[in-house]
């Protein structure tokens, strides 16, 4: 798509030599891409989003009627239904992707890259993705869909390529190869596909959230009310589709960002104002949503990145006020071992790293602390299908020995077979308690969607003990 240039080897397309050197010139050539993070601006409608950058004109004014008509022949064309008078910034999720996918066919593209189209979707809005996908490729476009979702590779492609460490390590036809075997070829051995976990010895509460009010960066309500308990032992999972306050929970726990009204209680300590300094050494570790934004500072090394967080007096490296980095160092070298972190050196910086490395940086330094409550969010973002066989075992392993987990999880077959008790957050709210067990992902989908919804808030104060 234009967006890195290549060192050496050629592109063809349309049977001719090209060399992409900039998005333009790709959608020139009639390549589109939808990134996984949509390049949209909320405030403007769908009809503005679609032409921005190439806007019909009446005179020297933008044509609003020539843009809908546009987004009403796109829509029609390939059944992507969508109002183009609608703000963008008021939209679904789902229906914001189908914005990208319109705006990047009205510009002419034959060759459609999706990269990990799902992430934030429900099984619902994935199924109506794939009939879009489908109805596409019987109108002779091409499709590229980039995913670390086996199940949905199988159900959507034609032919499968697997690329690990950079190089291309098989071309497949679909329907001869098997999710063991693409899991096999990723990561170059055999792979656990299921989680393995015993039934849980759920112990007594460590962490009590009391109808909990948070507000988002935008100042608008994030939370509204929210009431849960977590014990020992056990991992509670938050379903919800992005943008529903997720994020706004694990921030307020962790104190990132303040509660305006509730209670936060760690056996018996509120934890409502404090510091993340505070927080940390009370007994909850944090592993972030975005690991290079809140995890990890990337001008800094491996070492020095690995101690973040317990550069005070009293941690184990500190004393007098002087860092013994002799014993960071040995303390760092012990988790690259375990955790299997692939390195050169513990003084390279944490940029350097892959995703998946640089995941395991950060599980190997909150997982290393004595925290009794880690708070997890996205866990498996981003990293190879090896490096979530390991996160999930680590996690599972401190649940059996006795900490309280709270995770978050855009994956829906993650955090069904990662969870214990499984909660929805639905526009703030918790609108469902499941048993994941009993669960499917459709199911799961509905209730992240507000098609279905308990009264859990009536549930959550009858029961206490929830």
């Amino acid at each position: 798509f234009g967006l890195e240039q290549q060192d050496a080897g050629e592109i063809i397309y349309g049977n001719q030599k090209v060399k992409i050197n900039s998005p333009q010139q790709a959608m020139r050539l009639g390549i589109g891409m939808v990134h996984q993070h949509f390049m949209q601006v909320p405030s403007l409608t769908v009809a503005e989003n679609v032409v921005l950058g190439q806007e019909p004109r009446r005179g020297l004014k933008l044509d609003l009627s020539a843009a809908r008509q546009l987004v009403r022949e796109v829509s029609t064309r390939y059944g992507l239904a969508v109002d183009p008078d609608a703000k963008v910034r008021d939209l679904p999720v789902g229906i914001q992707q189908r914005v990208e996918i319109i705006k990047a066919l009205s510009q002419g593209a034959e060759l459609l890259i999706l990269d990990e189209p799902t992430a934030v979707l429900t099984p619902q809005e994935t199924e109506e993705l794939f009939q879009v996908l489908k109805n596409m490729a019987r109108q002779d476009k091409t499709i590229i869909f980039i995913s670390h979702k086996l199940k949905e590779v199988l159900t959507i492609s034609d032919s499968i390529t697997i690329m690990r460490a950079g190089q291309v390590v098989a071309n497949l036809e679909t329907a001869s190869t098997s999710e063991e075997e693409i899991a096999r070829l990723m990561v170059g051995r055999p792979v656990l596909l299921q989680v393995d976990k015993k039934e849980a010895q759920i112990g007594e509460p460590v962490l009590e959230v009391k109808d909990l009010w948070v507000a988002n960066h935008q100042g608008l309500p994030a939370l509204q009310g929210v009431s849960f308990t977590l014990h020992s032992g056990e991992i509670l999972g938050i379903a919800g589709v992005q943008g529903n306050g997720q994020t706004e929970l694990v921030e307020a726990l962790s104190g990132l960002i303040r509660v305006e009204h509730g209670e936060i209680i760690k056996q018996g300590q509120s934890l409502k104002g404090l510091t993340v300094e505070k927080i940390r050494r009370a007994g909850v570790a944090h592993i972030p949503e975005d690991r290079f934004r809140r995890g990890l500072c990337g001008s800094a090394t491996v070492l020095e990145n690995m101690i973040a967080g317990q550069q005070y007096e009293g941690s184990p490296f500190v004393h007098r006020g002087i860092v013994n980095w002799e014993k960071a160092a040995e303390y760092t070298k012990k988790a690259i071992d375990q955790y299997d972190i692939k390195v050169g050196s513990i003084y390279d910086l944490a940029a350097s790293l892959s995703g998946g490395n640089a995941q395991k940086v950060v599980v190997a330094r909150e997982f290393s602390t004595n925290a009794d409550v880690l708070l997890v969010s996205q866990p498996t973002r981003g990293v190879d299908i090896g490096a979530i066989e390991f996160i999930h075992k680590c996690l599972v392993a401190k649940r059996d020995a006795g900490c309280a987990i709270l995770l978050v999880s855009a994956d829906l077959q993650e955090i069904l077979s990662l969870s214990d008790r499984l909660l929805v957050l639905y526009q703030g709210q918790l609108t469902a308690e499941l048993d994941p067990g009993q669960t499917s992902e459709e199911e799961l989908g509905l209730y992240m969607s507000g098609a279905r919804r308990m009264n859990v808030r009536e549930k959550a104060v009858g029961a206490g003990a929830y």
